[in-house]
């Protein structure tokens, strides 16, 4: 059996300027914080002797190698990210980065806010542009209907209001 897996697909290349900022902080805590301390923890563990029984040297080279996997990862994603700041020249229309307030069918309210697949975070309503919701609610303004093609079959929003 093989363990080769398919590269996951990077999604849509938009972010924030804030969800850009919050990758910079990662990188450089990951760069210039855990790696230097992880580093001098295997130069310790290797000082011990015999490092095929050591496990703070297999602990550490793999932490090394997990620090090292997601720094090029977001290195390579930032190169390619591009940093949404300005608002649309339609602000009426719904576009990247909008938060949306919606009804449903049975009255109940819903927030999402349109953010790049970096950024994204149930808890505070963030969901993709690449979601099945966020690509119904392109383009839409308020009070327009939107269908979204949910798992769970057809849903119906209306869109209540626009900001950014």
């Amino acid at each position: 059996m093989s363990r080769y897996r398919p590269p996951r697909s990077a999604g849509t290349p938009l972010i924030t300027a804030d969800g850009a900022q919050c990758l910079r902080a990662e990188l450089h805590q990951l760069w210039n914080v855990q790696r230097p301390e992880v580093t001098r923890a295997v130069s310790e563990a290797a000082a011990q002797g015999d490092r095929s029984e050591n496990a703070e040297y297999t602990y550490g080279k793999k932490m090394l190698r997990q620090i090292d996997s997601r720094v090029r990862f977001l290195r390579k994603r930032l190169e390619n990210l591009k940093i949404i700041d300005q608002p649309p020249s339609d602000p009426d229309k719904i576009f990247f980065s909008a938060r949306v307030e919606l009804e449903d069918e049975d009255g109940q309210p819903l927030t999402v806010r349109i953010v790049g697949p970096d950024e994204i975070d149930p808890k505070q309503q963030h969901i993709s542009i690449d979601s099945p919701l966020a690509r119904a609610l392109l383009g839409k303004r308020v009070d327009d209907e939107v269908v979204v093609q949910a798992p769970a079959g057809e849903r119906l929003y209306w869109v209540i209001a626009i900001q950014y």
